[in-house]
Formats: structure tokens, C-alpha cells, sequence
């Protein structure tokens, strides 16, 4: 369940900008207020990133500072990216795009194929695992089941990296892989496989990012019509870019500076995938300029929780741990996280089971418990256990809720009953909302009790049953809702992907928990040779295993259980022991040797820019507010004076007339009409604002890169009392 879902689900839309902005934090206002610029925004789990950026955007939509069509949100999921439409459209920011790297990439892809590349573009394959072992038998090379996912992760990778077959070898020692071949032996595949896609006509999910910087990079009338439709940038879970991303991101960003990057360093964990979190932690070095806020107030977890949390990064080595956040808890005190120990595998499993079926029978709703484990083959012992406990469960990863079955049937038996609803018989005895819902529902199979044990049947039931809990929440909201109206947020939720709470406990892999959060949270297997997993040896792993754990003991908001098994299976040898990870931090034990040192605290640390009159880059351009009453403008003619219209000026006659009287000059010079320079109302706020810098200037808005460059000079003089020089500029 993520915090969306975890609060109301139909908050009424904020009557005013400035009402997108009550109930923020200090740190996030900042973020939602910073619309210009280079923006990086720290964000520790659990510190409302998502809400920050998502008011940011709607503030800047609201009070008329951004068009909704000129904004590209982007991040990793789909779900996350349907979560962020769902918010945004909560805020009354329709209109703008959020989406996956992949999906936006393939939007463009698909447009721009037939001018850039002409034909029809070839088809996309899902999964490219065939087409490995098509590559493969063409070798005469057999690849068992294992090898296969293994080379075909080391493909991935090297795409994503932007490492072509002949350099895969050199690549792949350089990052210190472990090829599950002969390095050789993969770039031979990796080139077969490349070959084999140009023979079928098809490309993979790799090529659509390397197809779509392809076009960027080779035809520049694409690459500004691009741009010139987006025009500010934000990029959520920044530290898990890829090279490739990036220059794909860079592409789309051309040479100006709208961005807001937001992430979490000590939340990398997809290495392994190319992603690197030299990006953000860089993002300073190449924007000298960029605001940087950091979030460290966790409203999600206890302070019980935070101090685990914390505690496994003081202890951290490498370069994001020198740059961890120490986060602070807003919440009451709650329990201490709870350590068992258990003699095998499927007593760790029955012990899980048992407790969580204590938690249910205490009123702890199922869905606000999960089992998170480091590998998917871990799950079958859980699943079992829970089963015959009697506990519902569902596997995180699964189908996605809109797209199941029974809910597509439910959405027509809905529609339809919205539609003729007079006329059917099930509907005669149903007063309200939620009774016509299940009314209509019981035709579909929901029942008032839930079917015994688990399995199809269950799942059945408990999709249909979160449609009955929605029908309940949106009548609490809006008692005056009819059912073509739930219909309607159904389709609404169905394009974001926005699902409600199915009620089972989840079951999930560290990996697949990243961005949800639950009540209550079992981490399991939490033993050396699974928590870190035998494989990772090197230090860069070693970090990232720590920082797995780290991202799911975050996801606990209220109790947390920590278990291990000493042997895997009944009557085996009882020699495994504990997570190193744990050591300091669990009774009893000293905590190991590491970084130790304080994390950062949260703030705002400002950009700086060059004082001369070479253009310093614009990153403070936000004309919110109005600078005599404070209110929010919207109008584009007050933004410009900074002010409302009825508020009371102080422009200096004499330099706006002069100002006017050289404009004249340079428009008759270039053959333009006068507003082509400057219009009126810009000439207004300079003459308003008598700047000193060129800072100063290009906070005007009107004052455009272009013409600062071009004017910049004469304008400051000019502002001096001084007689410009004249000079016509670079244009």
C-alpha cells in the first residue's frame, strides 16, 4: 500500500495556488515554490518526496507559472507514474505528462519514426529471452535456464551502458561483473543477438532509448520540435538513472536548465542494471547553480523504526553513505523492531504465519502486512505458511489490478448498470452508492463473507471486494456521487493505474517493495550468505546488500519483525548466523566497523552565479509571489511586474522613459517593432526593480537568455545612469 492509498482517497481540490501549498513542510514548500532552474531535491525515505514534487508541479500549473502540456514528469515504474497522475489530477493539475523513461521515449519514437526513419516502425518483443537462445543455437552454444536469464541481464546491461558487443569484454571487467561465461564468449552472443533482431524485424526495450537519442542527436529539427513542446523537466528516483537515460534526459533538456531531479542515494539498488547514483550526487558539479533541498522529517516509520534505519547507515562505507541523510521521525514512539531466531527455513515461515494471524485476529488489516525476502524463491515457503494459516496474500509483481479479469467483467456489469440502471431489477432495493455497487458485484461473484482458504477463488474475491471498499470511500466523500460517476473514477484510476487496496497480505521481494509501505513489516532471511547474498563480495556490493535492507526496514511504518533461520531445512547443520548487517544494532551485539559518521541534516542550500555580464544561468526566476501583499499571481502582465496590478508602484519615471527612448533606437537599428525588444510592461518591472547585476536582470521575467545577452549590457548602464555603449550584441 503506498502513502496515496494510505490517506483519503478523495481529498478535495485546493480552491487557490496558494491552497496547494498549506500543509507542507518548510523544506517542502521550498520544492514546490523553486519552479526555475536546476532543482535537486534529497529525499529521504518516507520525507513525502512524492507529494512535494507533485504540489510543486500543481503549484506551478495552478498559479499559471507552467502549462501542463510543457511539463514531462518522468520515473521508473508505471505504477509510480499512474500514482503521480492520480495525485496531480487530486490537485487539479490535469494535463500533464507523467511517465516511465520507456514510455515517454517510445511516445516520441513512435511519432517522429516515419519522418525520422521513414516505414513503419519494427515490433517491440516483451521479453527477449527467446531471442537470446534463438542467438545462442545459432552459435551451437546450450544455455541452461539460469545461464539464459544470466546473459540475458548481461545484455541488458551493457545496452543501457551504452556498451556496444565488441567492447563488452574491457566493459564488464572494468565494472567488476562476474559474466556467467567467458566474457568473449557473451560479446560473440550479445553480437548474434543484435544481428538476429535486424533479421526479424524487431527491437527490444533497450532500443527504444538508444533509438530515440539516436533520432535526438542526428536530426536537430526533431530534437527542438521536442523541446520546444517540453519545457520543464522533473525526474523522480534520480539515483537510479542509467548512462543512457541520462543522455537521453540530456537530449531533451538541449541547453537550458529546468529540471528538478529528486533522490535518495542511499536508495540505490539497481546497480546491477546499469543504474548509478554518480548522477545525482554530481548534479551539484554540473549545475553550479541548482538549488539543492534536502528532506530528512520521516512521516512515514516510528522513531523506533528511523533508529534502525539510521543505525544501518552510520556503519556504511563508500561514497553515498558520506552523503546518507539522517533522518528525523515525525510520529509517535511505537514498539521496538522484534529479532527471532529460528532453527530452519519453514519454522521461520510458520512463525511469520502465526503472528500475522494473531495481528489479523487484533484488527491489523491484511493489507497492511508484508513479507519482504531478498530472492523470489523464498516466496513458496511463505505462501504455503500463510495458506494454511488461513491468511489471504497477494504476490507483489502480479498482474496489474485494472487488467485482471474479474475486474474488466465488474467494469462492464458497472457501466452498464450506470446506464440502465432504471431497468434492472438488481438495483430496485438499493438506496445508496455502496449497496447499488454490491448489488451489481453480487452478480459477479462478491459475497458479504469472503470464500475459505486462498487461491483463484480468493483472489476473485478480493478484487471485487476492493471495489466494494472504493464505492464506500467515494460515497464518504462525496454523498452525492451516483454510480455513472463511480464509473467514472474507474476509468479515471484505470488510466493512472491508480488501484485501490486489495485486502491480502503482500508478499514481496526488497526489489519489488522499493517506493510501497506498509503497518507492519516481517523482513525474513535476514542471515549472512541471503542478507548479503552470497554473491556479493566486492565492497560496492557489499554496500548495496546494506542498502537493500535499509530500503526495506523504510517501509515499516508502526512494527517491524527481523528473522533469520540457522539451518534451511529441518535437522540441517544450525550454521548460518545473523546479517553482519545487524551486528550493533540487534541486543547483544557490537556494531562493526564503518562510516559512522553523522548524516546530513535537512535545509536549503542555494546555487550560485557569476556576477558579470556574461548571462549567468537562470535559476531564480519564480514570479509567485506579488513583492508589496504576498499574494500569488497568475496574471502573465502582474508576473512580469512582480506585483498586482492595484498594488502601488515605485517605477522611476525618469529611467523608464529613458529606457523607452533607447528601445526605440534599438528597435528602428533592427528593423523590428519596438515590443520585439522589450515590451512595455517589462520595461516597467526593470525600471520597477533598477537592477545592479545581471543576476538582478535575468530575474525579470521578459528578460530572456537571449536578450541578456543581447541587452544586457546597455540595460544595466542605463539602470547607472549611465550612457550605453551602443553595441548591437551577440544574437
Amino acid at each position: 500500500m503506498t502513502a496515496a492509498t494510505h490517506s483519503t482517497l478523495f481529498p478535495r481540490v485546493p480552491e487557490s495556488p496558494d491552497a496547494v501549498l498549506e500543509g507542507l513542510d518548510p523544506e517542502q514548500r521550498e520544492v514546490a515554490t523553486a519552479l526555475h532552474g536546476p532543482v535537486c531535491v534529497l529525499a529521504g525515505a518516507g520525507t513525502g518526496k512524492t507529494r512535494a514534487i507533485t504540489h510543486r508541479i500543481a503549484y506551478g500549473v495552478r498559479a499559471g507559472i507552467l502549462q501542463p502540456s510543457s511539463v514531462l514528469a518522468v520515473t521508473f515504474t508505471a505504477r509510480a507514474a499512474g500514482e503521480m497522475r492520480g495525485r496531480l489530477r487530486q490537485l487539479g493539475a490535469q494535463g500533464v505528462q507523467a511517465r516511465t523513461f520507456h514510455s515517454a521515449a517510445l511516445r516520441q519514437l513512435q511519432y517522429f519514426w516515419p519522418k525520422a526513419i521513414g516505414g513503419s516502425m519494427p515490433r517491440l518483443v516483451d521479453r527477449k529471452i527467446q531471442l537470446v537462445a534463438d542467438a545462442a543455437a545459432s552459435l551451437g552454444t546450450r544455455l541452461d535456464r539460469n545461464e539464459l536469464r544470466d546473459v540475458t541481464a548481461e545484455i541488458e546491461w551493457s545496452k543501457v551502458t551504452q556498451t556496444v558487443p565488441a567492447d563488452y569484454p574491457y566493459a564488464a571487467a572494468k565494472a567488476g561483473r562476474e559474466a556467467p561465461r567467458d566474457p568473449a564468449e557473451i560479446a560473440h552472443l550479445y553480437a548474434a543477438y543484435e544481428d538476429l533482431k535486424r533479421d526479424r524485424a524487431v527491437i527490444d526495450f533497450e532500443d527504444v532509448l538508444l533509438l530515440t537519442v539516436a533520432v535526438l542527436q542526428d536530426r536537430h529539427d526533431i530534437a527542438e520540435q521536442v523541446r520546444a513542446q517540453y519545457q520543464h523537466f522533473v525526474v523522480d528516483e534520480y539515483q537510479d538513472v542509467s548512462p543512457l537515460q541520462q543522455r537521453l534526459l540530456d537530449l531533451w533538456l538541449g541547453d537550458r536548465d529546468n529540471l528538478c531531479v529528486v533522490g535518495d542515494a542511499s536508495q540505490t539498488i539497481y546497480s546491477f542494471t546499469g543504474a548509478t547514483p554518480d548522477h545525482l550526487l554530481d548534479f551539484r558539479v554540473r549545475h553550479p547553480g541548482a538549488t539543492v533541498v534536502k528532506l530528512v522529517r520521516d512521516y512515514r516509520s516510528t522513531p523506533q523504526v528511523v533508529r534502525l534505519a539510521n543505525g544501518l547507515l552510520a556503519q556504511a562505507k563508500g561514497r553515498a553513505a558520506g552523503h546518507r541523510l539522517e533522518l528525523v521521525s515525525q510520529r509517535p514512539p511505537g514498539p521496538e523492531p522484534v529479532y527471532t531466531e529460528y532453527t530452519d527455513e519453514p519454522a521461520e515461515a510458520e512463525g511469520a504465519a502465526r503472528r500475522i494471524r494473531e495481528l489479523i485476529d487484533a484488527g491489523v488489516p491484511a493489507a497492511e502486512i508484508a513479507v519482504l525476502f531478498r530472492t523470489n524463491s523464498q516466496s513458496e515457503t511463505y505462501e504455503q505458511a500463510l495458506a494454511d494459516a488461513g491468511v489471504p496474500y497477494q504476490l507483489r509483481g502480479a498482474e496489474r489490478f485494472f487488467d485482471r479479469p474479474e475486474v474488466r467483467k465488474a467494469g462492464v456489469a458497472l457501466r452498464g448498470a450506470a446506464r440502465f440502471g432504471g431497468n434492472d431489477s438488481l438495483l430496485d432495493d438499493a438506496v445508496d452508492l455502496p449497496s447499488q455497487v454490491r448489488a451489481v458485484l453480487s452478480g459477479e461473484g462478491w459475497t458479504t463473507e469472503p470464500p475459505a482458504g486462498s487461491g483463484a477463488v480468493r483472489e476473485r474475491w478480493e478484487s471485487l471486494a476492493a471495489l466494494v471498499g472504493l464505492a464506500h470511500d467515494l460515497a464518504a466523500a462525496r454523498p452525492t456521487a451516483t454510480l455513472a460517476d463511480f464509473v467514472a473514477e474507474l476509468d479515471e484510476r484505470a488510466n493512472a493505474q491508480h488501484a485501490p487496496t486489495v485486502q491480502g497480505v503482500t508478499l514481496a521481494s526488497l526489489h519489488a517493495a522499493k517506493g510501497l509501505e506498509w503497518d507492519v513489516v516481517f523482513l525474513v532471511g535476514v542471515a549472512e550468505g541471503m542478507m548479503p547474498i552470497t554473491y556479493a563480495r566486492t565492497d560496492e556490493q557489499i554496500e548495496e546488500e546494506r542498502r537493500l535492507l535499509y530500503v526495506g526496514v523504510t517501509r515499516a511504518r508502526e512494527r517491524l519483525h527481523v528473522s533469520w533461520a540457522l539451518s534451511r531445512s529441518p535437522g540441517g547443520r544450525p550454521n548460518r548466523r545473523p546479517s553482519r548487517f545487524l551486528d550493533g544494532l540487534r541486543p547483544g551485539t557490537t556494531p562493526t566497523v564503518g562510516h559512522t559518521g553523522a548524516g546530513t541534516g535537512g535545509g536549503v542550500e542555494r546555487g550560485f552565479t557569476a556576477g558579470a555580464v556574461a548571462a549567468p544561468r537562470r535559476t531564480q526566476r519564480t514570479p509567485a509571489r506579488c513583492r508589496v501583499c504576498g499574494r500569488t499571481l497568475t496574471d502573465a502582465g502582474e508576473m512580469k511586474l512582480m506585483r498586482c496590478a492595484d498594488c502601488p508602484s515605485d517605477m522611476d519615471e525618469g529611467l523608464y522613459e529613458r529606457l523607452r527612448e533607447w528601445r526605440a533606437v534599438q528597435a528602428e537599428r533592427s528593423g523590428q517593432p519596438d515590443f520585439c525588444v522589450f515590451t512595455d510592461r517589462t520595461l516597467m518591472a526593470i525600471a520597477e526593480a533598477c537592477p545592479e547585476t545581471s543576476a538582478e536582470l535575468a530575474r525579470i521575467p521578459g528578460v530572456l537568455s537571449r536578450k541578456l545577452r543581447t541587452y544586457g549590457a546597455d540595460v544595466l548602464a542605463i539602470c547607472a545612469g549611465q550612457e550605453p555603449d551602443g553595441a548591437d550584441g551577440d544574437d
